[in-house]
């Protein structure tokens, strides 16, 4: 393994460290604020279906975070090891985001245990409810900070950079740049997604399982209905993020819809493949949408990927990963709604068996919504590492190690996801959710007995 490229064995170890990390740090954002929204409203409707539903969830969430909290501390470890450069250069300008970053962690550690260990314990219910606020907060600010960083490397600012050195730096300058609020916001929403999604996969499973109980039908509403706030809120923030790009970040958004020549009335390309002149061929061209998508304007001058040297390109693949992304999100809005919309459906059946599954379909599709948008996000900042000022190449280690790591961190990765697959089927397989019901005292029909 000597032999192969540090450069290219730290980018493919980077790129799976981030693949399997986004997963559990995404439900740590987003499940805290579903078990809120159960507890909130088992508590104003004083109905115990919500609150079991927030109890179980509760349960699960606390194996995503210890997997998160790994995965984490792995890419702390590899940010010094695989690119010490550019910490030594960028180091004290993304410090203050790293920093609170572990403050916000501690708040929510310290409140979720709290939280967990005190059902039943407060004659208002609405106390125990307020513990999961500082949960929710804390995981939502762990992810802000953490953006912030990546933002940095598209926007870098708040410093003097002389002779490859930065100076002058100012810490708040350098974490609020021009690419914060969209990717804070669009990373936040993707979470809030993809918890709600995979939460109405879980209720539709049980559906489809023959259990009928009226638990399983509440649980479907209300992550449904999440699930279709939350993926319109992505879509919006969606289309900002494409203006931001077509400001500060052309050749990415060039590149992601292969747009050549620089020019007003941009055509948009979904699909499609590139012939050896860069002429698209059986893709899907909308008139005008990309320079809409650029500016609401058909008139919108939309920067063609031309006006920038061939070594400062981002690779044309992923245009895919753009195209998939879209279409997925365009699922998580069309599913819920049919959902929303049953009633009004040919059909006597109140959950048809195409409806569950396509509910269940939703972790999954959201899941790789994700993971695509992040390869878009992350592919597309190449060949940057710091847009403008440092190349990955020259940000990397020269270490003839990074194979062996490549191994071992791959073996990591694969026993913790496993092992929470399995422990998260084995707690809730062992106290199923109507056994739980019955030792509350609730018949089938939702009543107390």
């Amino acid at each position: 393994m000597s032999s192969l490229d540090p450069v290219l064995l730290s980018r493919i170890l980077t790129g799976l460290t981030l693949i399997v990390h986004i997963i559990f740090a995404s439900l740590g954002v987003g499940v805290p604020l579903m078990i809120a929204l159960a507890e909130w409203r088992g508590v104003r409707t004083q109905d115990p279906h919500y609150t079991l539903l927030a109890r179980r969830w509760a349960r699960g969430f606390v194996i995503t975070v210890a997997v998160g909290v790994v995965t984490g501390t792995s890419i702390g470890l590899q940010l010094s090891l695989l690119w010490p450069t550019f910490m030594r250069v960028a180091g004290q300008a993304i410090a203050l985001p790293l920093f609170m970053e572990t403050f916000a962690f501690f708040i929510e550690a310290i409140f979720l245990g709290i939280y967990l260990y005190t059902w039943d314990r407060f004659k208002n219910k609405y106390t125990h409810m307020l513990l999961l606020i500082p949960v929710a907060i804390g995981s939502s600010a762990s992810a802000v900070f953490i953006t912030t960083v990546n933002s940095f490397m598209n926007s870098p600012q708040g410093f003097t950079y002389k002779e490859g050195i930065l100076t002058d730096i100012k810490p708040f300058v350098a974490m609020f740049n021009p690419a914060s609020s969209t990717k804070v916001t669009h990373v936040l929403a993707s979470s809030y997604t993809l918890s709600a999604g995979v939460l109405a996969g879980l209720a539709a499973y049980s559906i489809l399982k023959g259990r009928n109980h009226v638990y399983f039908k509440k649980a479907l509403k209300l992550t449904v209905v999440s699930t279709f706030i939350f993926a319109m809120s992505t879509a919006i923030i969606g289309d900002f993020s494409g203006k931001y790009l077509a400001k500060n970040q052309p050749e990415k958004l060039a590149a992601g819809e292969w747009h050549f020549a620089t020019q007003t009335e941009a055509t948009l390309v979904y699909g499609g493949v590139l012939d050896e002149n860069n002429e698209v061929r059986y893709g899907l061209k909308i008139p005008y949408a990309l320079s809409i998508l650029a500016g609401n304007s058909p008139n919108t001058e939309v920067i063609g990927l031309n006006e920038f040297p061939e070594d400062e390109r981002p690779p044309l693949s992923i245009h895919y990963y753009f195209d998939i992304m879209v279409t997925i999100g365009g699922l998580l809005v069309v599913i819920p709604l049919l959902y929303m919309f049953r009633k009004r459906l040919p059909g006597k059946k109140k959950y048809p068996i195409w409806m569950l599954i396509s509910i269940m379909a939703l972790g999954p599709l959201s899941l790789m919504a994700l993971e695509m948008g992040w390869l878009y996000a992350e592919m597309g900042r190449q060949p940057w590492i710091m847009r403008g000022y440092m190349k990955v190449a020259e940000a990397a280690t020269t270490s003839t190690s990074v194979g062996w790591m490549l191994v071992l961190f791959s073996v990591l990765y694969l026993v913790l996801c496993l092992s929470a697959i399995k422990v998260l089927s084995k707690l809730f397989r062992n106290k199923d959710a109507v056994e739980e019901l019955r030792l509350l005292g609730l018949e089938e029909g939702g009543e107390k007995s």
